[in-house]
C-alpha cells in the first residue's frame, strides 16, 4: 500500500513539472535582472557637484544585454557609444547640491525590469583641529578636507577675531587644504573663528569650521606626568610627579624618582615651558620643557595635543626615555570604586617584570577583595595560583596619595592624580610608582577608574578594540598592535601586525578567526579579571598566547602576557564612540605623537608634531605626511615626509605608512578612537587618536607611538 502511494505522488509531481515548463526541454530560464554601479571608490551614489562618473548596467537572464537609459532630477547622462557589454553611461552632476537625481536602466529584452540608481550631489568641508586654544604670537596650523574623497580639494579661506578679519592668517602656497593662524590678535576665549569652503561649494552649506582661543601660554595651571626610560648606563628609570605652571613658568612641584640607585623623592623648584621659534608653523605644538630638580632627568623636547596634553622625551643628554604630562583632576577618596591598573618595570636584578590587576577602595582608607597577576620572566613568583589576592590601605600625606598594600606581600606606591573624571568614557586616571624597590620590584604605571555600571561577564565584552603590546624579544623588543572583535559569547577575531626583535616581523596584517579552540576569551567571575588568547600565527599554525585582561570598562582594560619571557603588557581600548567606516579624509590635522613605555634601552624615543593633509592629485594622491620629528639624537627636529597610499588605508581603520624623510621607514597604523560614528557623508565624525608601530626588519627595538589630535 505504502508503495503505491508513493508511485501515485511521483506521477503527480512530474505532471505539475510539466505543465509549469518553459521552453521545450522543460528547464525554467532565470529572470531578466538589471543592476546598476558606480565606479570603484564611488559610495552609496554619493557624487559632489560637476562630477563626471562612468555607470555600468549589467544585464543577466537573457543573451541581449542592451538597455534605455533614462535620469532625473539634474545633471546629464551620455550612453557610451558604440555600445559596450555591459552598457555603459557617463552622468554629469549638475553644479548644485541635491538628493533627489537619479539614474534608471531598463532592459531592452524585458521592458519590465529595470534598475534605479538614487544619486545625492554633496560636498562637505571639514576643519581641523576643531578647536584649539593658541599661545600669543605662536602659529597654528589648520587643514580642511573635501568630502565625497575624490572631490577637487581646493578651498577659500576665512579667519575672524571677534568678527574682524584676523591680523595674520594666510593659506598655504603649495597645498590649498592647509592654512596658518598666528596669535596676533587680543586674548580671548573662542574668538576666533576659521572655515574653509570648497571652490565647489560657495555658499559653505555643508561646511564644519573651527574654533581657536588665544592665551598667553599653552601650558597653565596643575599638571600631572608620568615618565619611564632608561640612563645613561641602560638602567631603568621612571619618575611619576606634579608640577604647576603660571604662563609656561613652572613656579612648583614634586616627583619621585626611580634609579638604580633607589627612590628619590625631588622638589620642583621652577622651570619653564618654552615654545619654539615663533617663526616656525609648528610653534603652538612644539618646544621644550624644563623641570628644575636637582636631577635628571629634567629637561624634554614636547608636543602639544589640541587639548593642551604634553608628550614628552628626555633631551638633556643623561639618558632615554618618554612620557606624558595631563591636566589635573580630582579624586574622592571617601567613596566606593575601583581601578583597574598596568604596571611595568624590573626586579630586583633588573630583569623585566609586569603587573596588572584590580584594586577596590572602599571610601575608607582600605584595599579590600582585589586581585593581581605577575609576569616575573614568565613566571608568577608571588602568590602560588593567580590570580592573587590584593589588600591594603590608602591615604593622603604631605599631599601625595600613598598606597600600601599587605597582600599578596607588602608594597609601598606613591599615586598622583591626572586627569578624567566619573564618565565610562573619560574615566579618572592615576600614576603611580613603588617606593620600596629596596625590598620589591621598581614598577610604575596607570590606575584607570573602573566603570562600575557593568557586570563584567562575557556578554560584557562585545565589540571592536585595539590593543597595544610592547615587551622584550630575544635581541630587542617585541611590539604589536591587534584590532579585534570580541562577540559576546567567548569568540575573539581580527588582524594584528607584530614586530618580535625585527626577526619575525609580520609585515602584512595576520588574520586570526575566533573559534572554541584557538582565539577566546572568557571572563573569570564577574570583577572585571578576563583570559584572552592573542598573537600566535594561525597561518603557520603557531598558537596564541595566553594574556589576563583586567577591565576598566566595556572592551577596555589592562593586559599582561601569562607566561612568556616577552614579559608583555599593554592595554586594550574600544576602537571609536560610534563606530562605522572609517575614511582616510577623517585624518587630516595636526597630531602630536610620541613612543610609549620601550620595552628596551635600543628604543629611540621619538616625539613629532605630526602633519598630515589630504590630496587627489600630484604626487601624493591621499594622505600625505609632513610635520617635525625629534628624538634624542636631533633635538632641534628633522623634517617629516611620506604618505599613505589610497590602497593602505581601509575602512576598519587600519593601513601602511611610507615615510620618505628622515629617511625610508615602514609603519602600520591602527586608528583607536573617533568622535562618533562615520559614515561617508558626515563631516562631524573625526579620528581622535592612532597608534603606529614600525615594521622594518632592520628595526630590532621598534616601539609603539601614540599619536593624538
Amino acid at each position: 500500500m505504502i508503495k503505491n502511494c508513493l508511485f501515485a505522488v511521483a506521477l503527480l509531481s512530474l505532471a505539475v513539472a510539466s505543465g509549469c515548463a518553459k521552453g521545450g526541454n522543460g528547464v525554467v530560464p532565470p529572470p531578466v535582472t538589471v543592476t546598476v554601479t558606480t565606479p570603484t571608490g564611488v559610495s552609496n551614489g554619493a557624487i559632489y557637484p560637476t562630477q563626471m562618473v562612468t555607470l555600468t548596467a549589467a544585464v543577466t537572464g537573457t543573451t541581449n544585454h542592451a538597455v534605455t537609459w533614462t535620469s532625473s532630477g539634474g545633471g546629464t547622462l551620455t550612453p557610451v557609444t558604440p555600445a559596450t557589454d555591459p552598457a555603459t553611461a557617463v552622468y554629469v552632476a549638475p553644479a548644485t547640491l541635491t538628493s533627489g537625481a537619479s539614474v534608471t536602466a531598463t532592459s531592452v529584452a524585458d521592458t519590465t525590469v529595470a534598475d534605479t540608481l538614487s544619486i545625492t550631489v554633496t560636498i562637505a568641508t571639514v576643519v581641523a583641529p576643531p578647536a584649539v586654544s593658541v599661545g600669543t604670537g605662536l602659529t597654528q596650523q589648520f587643514t580642511a578636507v573635501a568630502i565625497p574623497n575624490d572631490a577637487p580639494q581646493t578651498f577659500t579661506w576665512s579667519c575672524k577675531a571677534s568678527g574682524v578679519t584676523c591680523a595674520n592668517f594666510h593659506q598655504d602656497a603649495n597645498v590649498s587644504g592647509l592654512a596658518y593662524y598666528k596669535a596676533e590678535d587680543s586674548l580671548c576665549s573662542n574668538c576666533v573663528q576659521i572655515s574653509a569652503a570648497s571652490t565647489l561649494d560657495a555658499t559653505c552649506a555643508n561646511c564644519t569650521g573651527a574654533k581657536a582661543s588665544v592665551i598667553p601660554s599653552r601650558v597653565q595651571g596643575p599638571y600631572a606626568f608620568r615618565f619611564s626610560g632608561y640612563d645613561s648606563s641602560n638602567h631603568a628609570t621612571a619618575v611619576v610627579g606634579t608640577f604647576t605652571a603660571s604662563s609656561g613658568t613652572i613656579t612648583s612641584g614634586t616627583e619621585d624618582e626611580l634609579t638604580a640607585s633607589g627612590l628619590a623623592h625631588h622638589s620642583i623648584t621652577g622651570g619653564s615651558y618654552n615654545p619654539i621659534a615663533s617663526s616656525d608653523p609648528n610653534s603652538n605644538n612644539a618646544g621644550t620643557l624644563t623641570l628644575t630638580t636637582g636631577a635628571s632627568p629634567n629637561t624634554f623636547r614636547v608636543v602639544l595635543d589640541g587639548a593642551g596634553d604634553i608628550e614628552m622625551i628626555e633631551s638633556d643628554g643623561h639618558g632615554t626615555g618618554s612620557g606624558i604630562a595631563e591636566k589635573t583632576s580630582s579624586f574622592n577618596s571617601t567613596v566606593d570604586q575601583t581601578f583597574a591598573f598596568g604596571f611595568t618595570g624590573v626586579d630586583g636584578a633588573g630583569n623585566r617584570i609586569g603587573y596588572a590587576g584590580l584594586m577596590p577602595m572602599d571610601g575608607s582608607g582600605n584595599i579590600v577583595s582585589g586581585s593581581m597577576d605577575v609576569n616575573n620572566g614568565g613566571t608568577n613568583g608571588i602568590c602560588d595560583t593567580p590570580p592573587c589576592t590584593v589588600a591594603g590601605a590608602y591615604k593622603q600625606t604631605g599631599g601625595i596619595w600613598q598606597l600600601a598594600l599587605t597582600s599578596p606581600v607588602s608594597m609601598t606606591f606613591d599615586f598622583f592624580v591626572a586627569n578624567g573624571g566619573t564618565t565610562a568614557n573619560n574615566p579618572l586616571t592615576l600614576y603611580a610608582i613603588s617606593t620600596d624597590p629596596g625590598t620589591n620590584p621598581a614598577v610604575s604605571g596607570t590606575m584607570v577608574l573602573q566603570d562600575s555600571s557593568k557586570t563584567y561577564n562575557t556578554a560584557a565584552f562585545n565589540g571592536t578594540s585595539v590593543s597595544a603590546l610592547t615587551g622584550t624579544g630575544a635581541s630587542g623588543t617585541n611590539v604589536s598592535l591587534t584590532l579585534g572583535s570580541t562577540d559576546g559569547n567567548g569568540g575573539f577575531s581580527g588582524q594584528f601586525d607584530q614586530n618580535n626583535a625585527g626577526t619575525t616581523t609580520i609585515l602584512a596584517p595576520v588574520a586570526f578567526p575566533g573559534s572554541s579552540t584557538s582565539y577566546t576569551y572568557a571572563a573569570s567571575g564577574t570583577s572585571g579579571r578576563y583570559t584572552f588568547n592573542m598573537l600566535g600565527n594561525p597561518t603557520t599554525s603557531t598558537a596564541p598566547l595566553p594574556f589576563v585582561l583586567y577591565a576598566s570598562g566595556a572592551n577596555r582594560g589592562f593586559l599582561l602576557d601569562q607566561s612568556s619571557s616577552s614579559v608583555i603588557t599593554g592595554t586594550m581600548n574600544p576602537q571609536g564612540k560610534g563606530g562605522g567606516v572609517l575614511s582616510d579624509s577623517e585624518l587630516p590635522g595636526t597630531w602630536a605623537a610620541a613612543t610609549t613605555s620601550s620595552g628596551s634601552s635600543g628604543v629611540d624615543p621619538i616625539a613629532a608634531n605630526l602633519l598630515l593633509t589630504f590630496a587627489n592629485t600630484g604626487a601624493c594622491t591621499s594622505v600625505c605626511i609632513g610635520g617635525t620629528l625629534y628624538d634624542t639624537a636631533n633635538s632641534t627636529g628633522v623634517t617629516l615626509a611620506g604618505s599613505i597610499a589610497p590602497t593602505k588605508f581601509v575602512s576598519n581603520g587600519t593601513g601602511s605608512i611610507a615615510l620618505t624623510a628622515p629617511s625610508a621607514q615602514n609603519y602600520v597604523i591602527y586608528v583607536v578612537d573617533t568622535s562618533g560614528p562615520c559614515t561617508l557623508l558626515n563631516p562631524t565624525c573625526a579620528i581622535q587618536d592612532f597608534l603606529l608601530m614600525d615594521v622594518d626588519n632592520s628595526n630590532k627595538n621598534a616601539s609603539i607611538v601614540f599619536a593624538k589630535q
